[in-house]
């Protein structure tokens, strides 16, 4: 029987199917933060059950972490007590913990694939809904709430009944200055936010075959914003040569056999999918965001479009917008490069080269937010530091920051930010905070404008 990349992976870690019922289906790494892990511990501990496999389980510290002095006592004591709970529970349970100051620690969408800890083939859950992310190598990663991150401890196992498959294959060539976001928050504007859900979607086509991994990872992430269970893009050599020779990646004799299997793990020819859609590439432009889901997307030079309901209406009035307004030459006082969409080293470089040599505008504040301290390093190494610097970039420490209001970055009420993250729900970034998803380098255009701008002309 012809299978897809999803049925391989998902058909190898079924250990037993119950009739009529779910599945008992295998996890092979386990990622954990210090929000969604403590009721989990605390679940375990009171009815003396052991953490059944501590080795198959990752831990950093990243949502609630400040970004600025890392190096003192964190003063916000709601994040204090996560962290300090956190690194309690690892060192009881022997389990790796990546915390503030470590030289691997970062957001734990960033940190496991830098790491060689993703790889093809595997099937990844953390308490947190982009572990999407890790599709991009292949793998079947995917979010779980806290009793699933429980049920894992103890058993390594969930319960679960298979997705249906969805593929989206685009072709074609990109314009200049359309990034993996654009492609990404073109498709959910086309398909909404719902199109997703009770499926696990696959990518493909010549403009995913084409794009970096830092750029397959951006897209899988967002697969969780138009209800996915997870994305994935079938490994390649541009997959292996990633990964080679990363601190925890297999090495030597073993990694050519590891590559071995990673090369069949493609969807077969005439393999079926329950549903499918087809994009072209030359239709695609640079994209923002300008209402409350990640699905309210337009192109940079459209105008918002005029839907008659009650939800459409709020969520415009929520943004202080109006249909049939553009955004071009909308005045922005904050820009946010970060989060596990965009905070990888590409994001950082593609805003170093537009930026260099030009300054921030005065009315903005712009944070530039590293999603690990790997990627700081290379910051620094490549002296993209001074290039952010000398343009009046501030650069910060590695963390979820600005994505969510759940640590010191927040933004205003009231104000708009022109960010990198995933979502734009009310509230999202601050209450009262008005979110526009963008990428990179229209996030960097901005914040050297002090308002938003068709990147697609000045690129032309």
């Amino acid at each position: 029987m012809k299978k897809t990349l999803f049925d391989k992976v998902w058909d190898a870690h079924v250990v037993e199917s119950i009739e009529n019922g779910p599945q008992v289906f295998y996890i092979d790494k386990h990622l954990i933060h210090e929000v969604t892990s403590p009721q989990a511990f605390n679940e375990l501990e009171k009815r003396g059950i052991p953490i059944l496999r501590p080795k198959q389980i990752v831990a950093t510290a990243d949502h609630n972490t400040p970004t600025i002095e890392q190096h003192l006592p964190i003063k916000d004591e709601l994040s204090k007590k996560q962290l300090e709970q956190l690194s309690i529970n690892c060192k009881k349970n022997n389990i790796t913990l990546y915390e503030l100051g470590h030289k691997y620690n970062g957001i734990i969408h960033v940190i496991a694939p830098e790491l060689g800890i993703t790889q093809p083939g595997m099937t990844m859950v953390c308490g947190d809904s982009h572990t999407s992310t890790h599709g991009a190598f292949g793998a079947i990663a995917f979010g779980i709430g806290t009793s699933q991150v429980a049920q894992v401890f103890a058993s390594q196992y969930l319960l679960l009944t298979k997705p249906k498959k969805l593929r989206i294959t685009v072709n074609g060539k990109l314009k200049a200055g359309v990034l993996s976001k654009d492609v990404i928050l073109y498709i959910i504007s086309k398909l909404g936010t719902n199109s997703g859900t009770g499926y696990f979607c696959e990518y493909a086509g010549t403009v995913f075959e084409n794009m970096s991994m830092e750029g397959r990872m951006t897209v899988c992430n967002m697969s969780i914003e138009m209800g996915a269970r997870g994305g994935m893009i079938a490994p390649d050599e541009k997959t292996f040569e990633y990964i080679k020779g990363r601190e925890f990646a297999p090495q030597g004799k073993e990694f050519d056999q590891k590559v071995a299997y990673w090369k069949t793990l493609v969807t077969d020819e005439d393999a079926l999918f329950d549903k499918e859609h087809y994009f072209d590439a030359a239709d695609i432009e640079p994209m923002i965001t300008y209402g409350t889901n990640p699905g309210m997307g337009i192109k940079i030079s459209d105008y918002i479009p005029d839907i008659q309901n009650n939800s459409f209406k709020k969520s415009l009035n929520y943004m202080n917008l109006k249909a049939g307004e553009s955004l071009i030459n909308k005045p922005i006082n904050y820009v946010f490069i970060g989060s596990c969409t965009n905070s990888r080293i590409e994001d950082f470089r593609v805003a170093a080269d537009y930026v260099k040599g030009k300054q921030k505008a005065d009315n903005v504040i712009a944070w530039l937010v590293p999603g690990s301290k790997k990627v700081e390093s290379q910051i620094y190494e490549e002296g993209l530091n001074t290039i952010f610097e000398n343009a009046g970039f501030t650069l910060r420490q590695p963390g979820c920051s600005a994505c969510l209001a759940m640590n010191d970055d927040k933004i205003p009420q009231n104000e708009y930010c022109v960010s990198t993250s995933n979502r734009n729900f009310e509230g999202r970034q601050g209450q009262g905070a008005r979110t526009i998803l963008a990428s990179p380098l229209v996030a960097a255009a901005t914040a050297v404008a002090g308002r938003i701008v068709d990147i697609s002309k000045s690129l032309n």
